[in-house]
């Protein structure tokens, strides 16, 4: 998958973070700039959509605004691992949703450079009646690889899932870190230019985190991939992340180094 822009117009602002030089030459691989986010809302619960349709023939439906994103500008440049933390629904998740094309922002402009590769949703781009075989073809083609590309990475896709004994078994009789074993191996058989990781990983158990964290570390070192991560774990993200930004209720609260934020982000109820 390759982007270059999304959104309305928005002037270009640089943001670095606190432990990188003031002057840092790297290609800028995602640019947001102002992006808010609003979704409608119905006011009211509708049971069928027989009954929405009557009610908005009838005028009768009305709507409120959820700004799930206020004004956020950041910078993430390449070779950089990149964490988002928030409470829940502050809005990390349609972040990434926005960064991966799957969403278009409401007003302000998300520019990304290069290839992406997303694992957003644990699931998405999976049908959960086929076999893992017939998934990892499936998920392939959505993330733009080829048959040949799968057929010449396929045992090196299944050997880094651990779950070739269970290759022919329809992915709805899977563990929900089974999938994300499939989904994490699929997305990093080629090196993209970013890595998009929504909470995949805390699905797994602690040996194929590991494993997953030192696959990200060599897509990293060896071709200087950059990285996005959103998770709960504060640990792995201080121990992953070199940068971070703090989204809370849909406004940005802190910027910068890794450390600096989740001090932050940790006193947060004092």
């Amino acid at each position: 998958m390759t982007t270059e822009q999304r959104g309305a117009g928005a002037p270009e602002a640089s943001v670095t973070g606190g432990a990188k030089p003031s002057q840092d030459d790297r290609d800028v691989i995602v640019d947001v700039q102002h992006v808010s986010m609003i979704f409608n809302i119905a006011s009211e619960r509708l049971n069928s959509l027989k009954e929405y349709f009557i009610k908005i023939m009838r005028h009768e439906l009305m709507f409120k605004e959820f700004k799930a994103l206020d004004d956020i500008t950041f910078q993430v440049r390449r070779g950089d691992v990149f964490g988002l933390v928030g409470t829940n629904g502050s809005g990390k998740s349609t972040m990434l949703k926005i960064i991966a094309g799957v969403l278009e922002p409401s007003s302000g402009t998300c520019r990304v450079r290069g290839t992406i590769a997303p694992l957003i949703e644990l699931g998405a781009g999976f049908d959960m009646e086929l076999t893992a075989r017939e998934n990892i073809y499936l998920n392939g083609a959505l993330l733009g690889y080829s048959r040949a590309f799968i057929d010449e990475h396929f045992d090196e896709i299944v050997d880094f899932a651990e779950l070739r004994d269970f290759l022919d078994m329809p992915l709805k009789n899977y563990s929900s870190g089974m999938v994300a074993r499939i989904a994490f191996s699929i997305a990093t058989a080629t090196k993209p230019d970013l890595l998009i990781v929504d909470e995949t990983l805390s699905v797994g158990d602690y040996l194929f985190q590991k494993k997953c964290e030192e696959r990200i570390q060599s897509l990293i070192n060896d071709a200087h991939v950059t990285v996005m991560l959103v998770s709960h774990s504060t640990e792995q993200v201080e121990r992953m992340c070199d940068r971070a930004v703090w989204i809370e209720k849909g406004k940005m609260r802190m910027l910068g180094d890794t450390d600096e934020v989740l001090r932050a982000y940790s006193s947060l109820g004092d």
